[in-house]
């Protein structure tokens, strides 16, 4: 049965911890929590998080919001606004609106969401690997491909701030202030964001009809409350009126309740929200191989000049196909790209007259190969059966891959250097927050290609 959040009462006259000025927030706007559940900072994984007061069932609402209680550009004060220069707000993002009403919300002492984004004094402590430094992100997430992605963003972000958010500014220095609203201000938003915010899914009708951009972005008090684990018990729901947090499988009494944010191996859940799973636990654990790593592999088994030729001929038709800088991505059961993997063996295989045939019907003229076959053949099953060429360039791709992780050393070396540590309790007890949460980024991805060329060598 659902109550009201009940109103924190300090007996001795103190003020409300942040904590309980937020609950208290929550039943002025009329957010439903369930007696079953509670808000806390003890017994859970993060700073914050909720535990089951008492067993709860599949299909038991643990809260609803109202939709008045959501935080994104059409229900901040400053929306009117937002809305009618919307055209002067488009970035590669399509995060600038909302992250100009957090600036405005977050530095107003009058906010309708103050109590809410009070419970976060420093995004800093959000502890994603864009506030490491660089040399930190460099040495303990070298090969993960997180580095490169940060190093993305930030560019991004500061474009974003210096050509759309600043000039935007400037021309409302009524409602913002570029001291105060500050490109440091403004990147630990996009971190808040990155790590809090929710999108509604689209109508399957509306997807259907015409493919849309997605939603934009938006905070969801409470709801992002709630820690994430691939094995979750609890879902978000959206409805016309309001969105409900739902039990989606039996939780005891003392345990705590997790959201899933999808399907997310742990290098993006680094990235996109600062923390990881145990590798062991995570289930949607990734690793990527570089299309170019494939090519490499095909480039050293050639054996002569026309066998580098042919290779040099078989890349360039690859590169029309698909993007230079792709990878394929490998899962904890097989290949989740297999599809162009498909592709890109068949391409890399090829004799000479296949090659210049194809060249000639541009492309194949049948694939007698169904989807649900290929699928099959580049799973963990059915690799070891693959022909013995294919297997070459996948286990030589996968070694060159690994090896991108050390400096210098041989594939073997560098897998037992994080084996080692995983092993060692003591070891891991001494590690720090932000080594703890690397060595579970590269350890899971190094099994994954360490698996991959078991089940490939020759």
């Amino acid at each position: 049965m659902a109550a009201r959040a009940k109103r924190a009462k300090v007996e001795d006259g103190s003020e409300l911890s942040p904590l309980q000025s937020f609950l208290q927030w929550c039943d002025g706007v009329g957010l439903e929590l369930s007696s079953k559940v509670c808000v806390s900072k003890e017994g859970i994984v993060a700073e914050y998080g909720m535990l089951a007061k008492d067993d709860i069932e599949e299909g038991e609402v643990l809260f609803t919001i109202p939709r008045s209680a959501l935080l994104h550009q059409g229900t901040t004060k400053v929306s009117t606004l937002l809305e009618k220069e919307q055209s002067s707000l488009q970035s590669s993002s399509g995060w600038v609106p909302l992250l100009l009403a957090l600036l405005y919300e977050y530095t107003s002492s009058q906010s309708h969401w103050k109590a809410y984004l009070s419970l976060w004094t420093d995004f800093k402590t959000l502890d994603h690997p864009m506030f490491w430094s660089k040399e930190e992100r460099g040495r303990l997430l070298k090969g993960t491909g997180v580095p490169e992605a940060v190093d993305r963003d930030l560019a991004n972000i500061q474009r974003e701030y210096t050509d759309v958010v600043l000039p935007f500014m400037t021309r409302h220095p009524d409602l913002w202030n570029p001291g105060t609203h500050t490109l440091d201000l403004y990147t630990q938003l996009v971190a808040f964001v990155m790590a809090y915010s929710f999108q509604e899914p689209q109508d399957e009708e509306e997807e259907e009809e015409e493919e849309k951009p997605p939603n934009p972005p938006m905070m969801v008090p409470m709801a992002d409350m709630l820690n994430h684990v691939s094995n979750h018990n609890a879902n978000l729901e959206f409805t016309q009126d309001s969105l409900k947090m739902v039990c989606v499988r039996p939780i005891h009494k003392g345990q705590e309740v997790f959201n899933t944010y999808g399907q997310i191996a742990n290098w993006q859940l680094l990235h996109m929200y600062g923390f990881t799973e145990p590798c062991s636990s995570n289930s949607n654990d990734t690793a990527d191989i570089p299309v170019a790593n494939l090519y490499e592999a095909a480039a050293r088994g050639a054996q002569s000049d026309l066998d580098r030729q042919l290779v040099e001929e078989q890349w360039e038709v690859l590169c029309q196909i698909m993007e230079e800088k792709a990878a394929f991505i490998f899962g904890k059961q097989g290949c989740l790209t297999d599809t162009e993997l498909h592709t890109a063996l068949k391409v890399l295989c090829m004799s000479k007259e296949e090659l210049s045939e194809f060249k000639d019907n541009e492309g194949w003229e049948e694939d007698d190969e169904d989807d649900e076959k290929i699928s099959l053949a580049l799973s963990n099953e059915g690799l070891p059966e693959l022909k013995a060429s294919w297997k070459r360039l996948i286990y030589e791709a996968a070694c060159l891959t690994l090896r991108s992780y050390g400096d210098g050393e041989d594939e073997e070396k560098v897998m037992d250097v994080d084996r080692a540590v995983m092993e060692d309790k003591a070891a891991l007890m001494g590690l720090s927050c932000r080594q703890w949460k690397a060595l579970q980024v590269r350890y899971g991805q190094k099994s994954i290609l360490h698996g991959l060329m078991e089940l490939t060598k020759s």
